[in-house]
């Protein structure tokens, strides 16, 4: 019987161990609002999500672990983010889920991610997703709480006391509305007129109609729907030319050009990603924001919006705490627990057992709309950019 040569033997067997040693493919979930009312936070969100993975996957994966993205489009349903989460963990054995895109569905499924033992990277932004604190749920969306002290406290310094209020029958409206009602009387301004709306609604003009009734100096829209750009038409329709200020859920460009000459002068805070141009060369978070505008642009053609980023930081996330863990899920929650100086998107992430978001307020910078693009405000804008009556 022949034999075959020793060092045929030796390099199939440094073959076979190669191939052993090959590290295994992580799977992650995504459960995200890519169509229906929320689709301009979902849909840029999971086209950030694949643009990464096939960017990832193309230099070996994250840490040698090629990734297998499982992305669910949710719809803005949680009760389909209560059905795709339970799948993903059940059935598919993720290593971590990015998303719901809203805060509804948050607040639906952190408790099957808790129970289930798996990461929940949220992109959406109600405080109450991580206070209390839930061991295996983070979100990287800023603080409504922080959103809404910003918008008071510019209103307050520009001399204004009597305010409206509108927000959508979501999680995220119905969160953003008790951070305003509580700060606003800490701040001593007075909510004049506080209106509710259905996040599926396309004529608020009876909304603005009280709000004009009530004589409000100010007003604000909590919401992350459609509606947003309605409320803004309807309101300068009626004559109501009064500062307009929209939460951090205005962060898309498309929401402007909804509205059209009527998102003239809302101000509103965001991250520094939709202006990242315009921040100095110097500033700690210009490379990364930069990197993600460019690469993002050139494959989708749209413009980078800051929903896009929440997705984009979860996926830093998820790198980092491979790099440091593994695939052992327990290390890796561990692990996120004890990032700090993680620049992202959003700003400059430092996590802690106490504290599963990681931005201040500081994270925030406030905006404005000028001729249809978004522009850093500029101190004492609130009453000098205020729309001009329609004629």
């Amino acid at each position: 019987m022949n034999r075959l040569p020793k060092w045929i033997v030796l390099l199939g067997a440094l073959f076979f161990a190669g191939s052993a040693a090959a590290k295994e493919t992580i799977k992650v979930g995504a459960i995200l609002s890519v169509t229906g009312p929320a689709a301009n936070l979902g849909g840029p969100e999971a086209r950030t999500l694949q643009m990464l993975v096939d960017e990832a996957n193309k230099k070996g994966g994250l840490s040698g672990h090629p990734i297998e993205l499982l992305l669910k489009d949710s719809g803005g349903s949680p009760e389909k983010a209560i059905s795709f989460a339970k799948k993903l963990i059940e059935e598919d054995k993720v290593f971590a889920i990015i998303g719901p895109s809203t805060s509804g569905e948050t607040l639906k499924i952190k408790g099957i991610a808790e129970e289930g033992k798996t990461l929940l990277l949220s992109c959406a932004a109600a405080e109450s997703i991580v206070k209390p604190v839930g061991k295996w749920v983070f979100k990287t969306p800023q603080n409504d709480s922080h959103a809404a002290r910003k918008i008071l406290e510019h209103i307050k310094k520009a001399g204004l006391t009597k305010i409206g209020l509108v927000s959508s029958n979501t999680g995220f409206g119905k969160a953003g509305k008790e951070q305003v009602e509580k700060l606003a009387k800490e701040l001593g301004l007075e909510i004049v007129a506080n209106e509710d709306y259905d996040k599926e609604a396309t004529d608020l003009t009876a909304v603005a109609t009280k709000l004009k009734a009530a004589g409000v100096q100010a007003f604000i829209n909590w919401s992350i729907e459609p509606a947003q750009a309605i409320v803004l038409k309807n309101a300068r329709q009626i004559g109501l030319d009064v500062p307009i200020y929209q939460s951090h859920g205005f962060g898309n460009i498309q929401y402007v050009k909804a509205a059209g000459p009527a998102a003239e002068g809302v101000i509103f805070p965001a991250g520094r990603l939709i202006v990242a141009e315009s921040l100095p060369a110097s500033h700690p978070q210009k490379s990364v924001l930069m990197k993600y505008k460019k690469d993002y642009e050139a494959q989708t053609k749209e413009d980078v919006s800051t929903f896009g980023g929440h997705a984009y930081d979860a996926f830093l996330m998820l790198g980092k705490v491979i790099e440091k863990a593994g695939v052992d899920r327990e290390k890796a929650r561990e692990a996120l627990e004890g990032v700090q100086g993680l620049v992202g998107t959003a700003g400059i992430f430092n996590f802690s057992a106490q504290d599963h978001n990681g931005l201040q307020a500081d994270a925030f910078e406030m905006l404005t709309v000028k001729q249809g693009k978004f522009v850093v405000l500029q101190e004492g804008a609130a009453k000098k950019d205020a729309p001009a009556k329609k004629k």
